[in-house]
């Protein structure tokens, strides 16, 4: 009898989930964690440097923004290496590349060595995230993938969470540089267990590598019970360069829409995480109390991903985003108009609908890009994306410099995630069809 052919994904969807799976996903989680607690960081630090360094306020914009340089560059370059090389060794390499670059950032004496590790530190963190992201749902069931890697990228907020609470534990004690050593010490830590615990991809295994036994043992660690090693598996290889695949297969708009909905959701949500500390504390909060009240931000993003990745595996994602960014233009401009007593509210939910989204449209260039053009596909459109982080910033400090008010800036923020909702619809109604291999 002649085997039916399989794809690991088809198996995966019947099968319940394995601990193999499950330590993917913490896995992944960790590198975000510390890829977020490291990104955003920068951000909590600013009325520290601006007070040592005796920098304007004005001019840290392009302090924020030397990381997120490198971010682009390490997304755009990283994620295409990946479905060449492999998502685990590129993913091994940006970690490296971050831990050691964050520690010299420790040791910056000036604006101009700070500017130079964390550009270098930034491509090390943007080469890390498209891959985790591409990881984890190779190893989830199509069934559960939005939710999982929502649940995933939650490490990425919690690691921003991390990185206020320890500038707000360190800061006044130790300095800003006790916070840089413990973020480089963090992934130096994590190293040695992923190159003893992290698989590769299962499916870039047959797509580049053609290593069947190597898929049937893990397959097999995935579910003992099943005889794997008499499953016909089928990898269906496209051997083009990725990128250029991102605009065929009538896949041109929606890369296009994608990219346009990633800008103008990473402008808003740079803006707000680098900004609020400073536009906080110039609001009379103290700087402990300006820190934790930035972190509201994170902390409503992760209660929107908890409700986001069951519905847009139960319903068609493209509308669940546009929800969330119509009521994120409402409550993004309801910040510049809060009250004291109302501001945490008002934060926590412009994080729910700007954080929340950010990582539900990641999930969802997961689910729309298939094996072969994944980390490509995610890591361009995060990359392009970079660009709205890099502008947001420093944008930010022009129009501080040109003395505009708290609330104009909420204002002029809210209008990007209009944008993105207005495209994010047209994706769903015209383009949108999930990744099938």
């Amino acid at each position: 009898m002649t085997p039916v052919a399989h794809n690991p994904d088809d198996l995966l969807d019947a099968w319940p989930l394995s601990r193999l799976q499950w330590r993917v996903i913490v896995l992944c989680a960790l590198v975000v964690l510390i890829d977020g607690l490291d990104t955003q960081v920068i951000g909590y630090l600013g009325p520290a440097l601006s007070a040592e360094w005796q920098i304007p306020r004005e001019q840290l914009g392009p302090v924020f923004s030397a990381s997120l340089v490198g971010l682009m560059a390490g997304l755009l370059l990283v994620g295409a290496l990946a479905d060449r090389y492999g998502r685990r060794f590129c993913l091994l390499f940006s970690v490296s590349l971050f831990a050691v670059f964050t520690l010299l950032t420790a040791f910056a004496q000036g604006t101009g060595d700070l500017m130079l590790w964390r550009f270098f530190a930034g491509i090390g963190l943007g080469g890390a995230m498209p891959n985790a992201l591409a990881l984890t749902g190779e190893y989830c069931p199509r069934r559960l993938r939005a939710t999982l890697t929502i649940l995933m990228f939650c490490g990425f907020s919690l690691g921003s969470i991390l990185g206020g609470v320890l500038a707000a534990a360190l800061l006044d004690s130790l300095g800003w540089r006790a916070v840089f050593l413990v973020g480089a010490a963090l992934p130096l830590l994590l190293l040695p267990l992923l190159l003893w615990a992290l698989p590769e991809s299962l499916q870039f295994l047959l797509v580049r590598r053609q290593q069947v036994p190597v898929v049937h043992a893990l397959l097999q660690r995935m579910n003992p019970r099943h005889d794997v090693t008499s499953v016909l598996l089928q990898p269906g290889a496209e051997q083009r360069l990725p990128v250029t695949l991102l605009f065929t297969g009538g896949r041109r708009h929606a890369t296009l829409l994608l990219w346009v909905v990633f800008f103008c959701n990473l402008m808003v949500f740079y803006f707000l995480q680098n900004w609020l500390p400073t536009l906080f504390t110039d609001a009379g909060l103290g700087q402990q109390q300006a820190v934790l009240m930035s972190t509201l931000i994170s902390w409503g993003g992760i209660a929107a991903g908890l409700l986001s990745g069951p519905l847009m595996d139960r319903y068609n994602p493209c509308l669940v985003l546009a929800g969330l960014y119509a009521a994120g233009t409402v409550f993004v401009a309801a910040m510049g108009q809060a009250s004291t007593a109302l501001l945490a509210l008002a934060t926590f939910c412009a994080g729910f609908c700007v954080s929340g989204a950010q990582k539900s449209v990641n999930a969802l260039a997961v689910l729309y890009y298939p094996v072969d053009m994944r980390s490509t596909g995610v890591g361009w459109a995060l990359g392009i994306g970079r660009f709205g982080s890099i502008l947001g910033p420093v944008v930010g400090g022009w129009l501080l410099s040109w003395g505009w008010s708290y609330a104009s800036l909420m204002q002029l923020a809210a209008l990007p995630m209009l944008v993105a909702a207005g495209a994010i619809t047209l994706l769903g109604l015209r383009y949108f069809r999930a990744a099938t291999v």
